[in-house]
């Protein structure tokens, strides 16, 4: 395994399938802007560079101080270097070379030979580089990127389309983002697996992926709950599954979010152990019925809070592992039982530790830069998605999907719609046992859930919420909207509301929130309770999401400042949101 010194995250990337052989490659790579795009001209090459002149911190963007570059105007094109060394005890393995993401296009050579190319900026990727590499050698290791944000057909979520961060939108990431890393694989190997929970017969289903499959090779599957330990085999197949029956099974749940240890071993037709990952899974489940969402056999009632995972000093990359479960930590003391990823792919460190500490999460897209009226955007949307989806739908703590975001504009209709059904169908398709809330707020084509956003003030809230119409749900653009067919109804936006403490200045000369400027913190929680006290009493709603967990730059509108420290009085916070209704009908 590698060394955790001087490296920054040198945690583990891949929680749910990890193996000891492998080696992180976060650290000071060289790299160079190539404003012009010129790199894959004749002339340049910088595909076969052995080195650039400036050096950056992988896996921190350049826009991050934490780089030690912070250029933060557009970088539409630049490329990274670093040299590798390929064990020489991985002779005879499979080499695979791993991205937690990279924004948006990447490229990747090995001593100028492509590797291989990869499209989408929020999801992980990895090539196979056997063929490239010697062990016992090293070699130059180069990756291309592009990101042409403000005229792509490419999703970008949050990045602001300008200079300046305004409104919503904040600093832009480029390229490198997550943790770079290779390891060592027996060809017989899994390529991945995943993992079904059956809460009420009690077991596992175990379904796997091989790199390569051949007579005679068995996967054995060994499930530990800390007490006993139920091992079954069965022969390597893909796409076989191996059901595991627990004896006295034990829930995931928030308040006990209890995990079982999986170890994954392929048994080669000699028997030796060809491969082993470590992984662990959550034995829950969630359901409909009628207009209610079902944890476990249980009515939930969703108290969400809308968390869009920016960091003063690392943008889109947490400063550390510790700071990932500290986000977690500050919202569920603010009365939280989980939150809206919004308009970012976490990675799977801090969807780790939401397993851990029994913290509910909607996994999202970052959507917003796709205009979902064009074909382009859609085939670059749904190829990225897919890859989502597959990477995280083995962690427990994901109870919903929510593809998009806000799709009010509508200047194509069929393609806008086929484009909502498509993301439905095809999350349906890789995981059918979550719902979808195929567009966050509207406007809703085909949904298991039925969102709405609202940033109105307690006078209109109310109204809003519970219009008096046939179906007594809020519709924002009724003429596109499909008919309400009854699903659980939630607010999944409101509040935002604007304070800046008079211990601190605006982030910003453009700082902003939702509604009109309060005179006094008082006033704050007193607006707070008020909008809080209307949700929770529309009979037929099935949680919120509040706006928002901490600010992010200049929109100021947060439960903690951007540093994460405290704004409020936490006890009068969480006294607030830790309220459900008293019966959910």
């Amino acid at each position: 395994m590698t060394s955790a010194k001087r490296i920054p995250r040198p945690e583990h990337p891949k929680p749910q399938f990890q193996r000891e052989d492998w080696i992180n490659l976060n650290g000071p790579w060289t790299y160079c802007f190539d404003f012009g795009k010129s790199g894959m001209h004749e002339g340049r090459e910088l595909f076969k560079s052995r080195g650039f002149d400036k050096t950056i911190m992988a896996p921190f963007c350049p826009e991050s101080k934490l780089s030690g570059v912070a250029h933060v105007d557009f970088i539409e094109a630049m490329w990274y270097h670093r040299r590798i060394e390929i064990p020489a005890e991985w002779e005879g393995k499979k080499v695979r070379l791993h991205f937690g993401a990279v924004d948006y296009e990447a490229e990747v050579f090995v001593d100028g030979v492509s590797a291989g190319t990869h499209f989408g900026g929020s999801v992980s990727f990895c090539f196979d580089i056997t063929r490239l590499v010697r062990p016992g050698r090293t070699h130059d290791l180069v990756v291309r990127v592009l990101d042409e944000q403000r005229t792509a057909p490419q999703p970008r979520g949050k990045q602001c389309s300008v200079f300046k961060s305004r409104g919503c939108s904040y600093t832009r990431t480029t390229g490198i983002w997550q943790t770079v890393w290779m390891e060592a694989v027996h060809p017989l190997g899994l390529a991945d697996c995943r993992i079904l929970p059956d809460l009420d017969e009690g077991r596992f289903t175990i379904v796997p992926r091989y790199l390569s499959v051949v007579q005679g090779a068995r996967l054995r599957v060994s499930v530990a709950d800390g007490e006993r330990t139920t091992v079954v085999e069965s022969p390597a197949a893909d796409e076989t599954p191996l059901a595991v029956s627990l004896e006295n099974p034990k829930a995931w749940e928030p308040g006990s979010p209890f995990l079982y240890d999986l170890l994954l071993e392929v048994i080669a037709p000699d028997g030796t152990v060809a491969d082993s990952v470590k992984s662990y899974a959550g034995l829950r489940k969630v359901h409909i019925e009628g207009n209610r969402m079902y944890l476990n056999n249980k009515p939930l009632y969703v108290r969400f809070v809308l968390d869009q995972g920016f960091y003063p000093d690392g943008i889109w990359t947490a400063p550390s592992d510790e700071a990932l479960k500290r986000d977690i930590e500050l919202s569920m003391r603010a009365g939280f039982n989980g939150a809206r990823l919004h308009q970012k792919v976490f990675e799977e460190r801090f969807h780790y530790w939401a397993d851990r500490l029994g913290y509910l999460t909607w996994g999202e897209s970052a959507s917003w830069g796709c205009d979902v009226n064009r074909v382009e955007d859609a085939r670059n949307f749904l190829s990225e998605w897919r890859e989502i989806v597959a990477r995280d739908r083995n962690h427990p703590s994901i109870i919903a999907w929510t593809p998009f975001n806000e799709t009010g504009r509508v200047t194509d209709r069929a393609q806008h719609h086929r484009l909502h059904i498509d993301a439905y169908e095809l999350t349906k398709a890789l995981d059918p046992s979550r719902p979808v809330n195929e567009t966050s707020g509207y406007i809703h084509v085909r949904t298991d859930l039925w969102t709405v956003h609202h940033y109105e003030r307690p006078d209109k809230l109310a109204d809003m919420l519970a219009p008096d119409t046939e179906d007594g749900v809020f519709h924002r653009w009724p003429e596109h909207e499909a008919k309400y067919e009854g699903q659980p109804y939630m607010v999944d936006e409101f509040g935002g509301i604007k304070w800046i403490p008079e211990s601190r200045r605006a982030y910003a000369d453009n700082s902003w929130g939702y509604g009109a400027e309060l005179q006094s913190e008082e006033e704050f929680y007193s607006l707070l309770d008020a909008e809080v006290e209307i949700i929770l009493g529309v009979p037929d709603l099935s949680g919120y999401c509040y706006t928002q967990l901490t600010d992010v730059e200049q929109e100021q509108n947060g439960i903690y400042n951007y540093d994460r420290s405290e704004k409020f009085d936490m006890e009068r916070i969480s006294g607030i949101f830790r309220r459900e209704p008293e019966s959910l009908g």
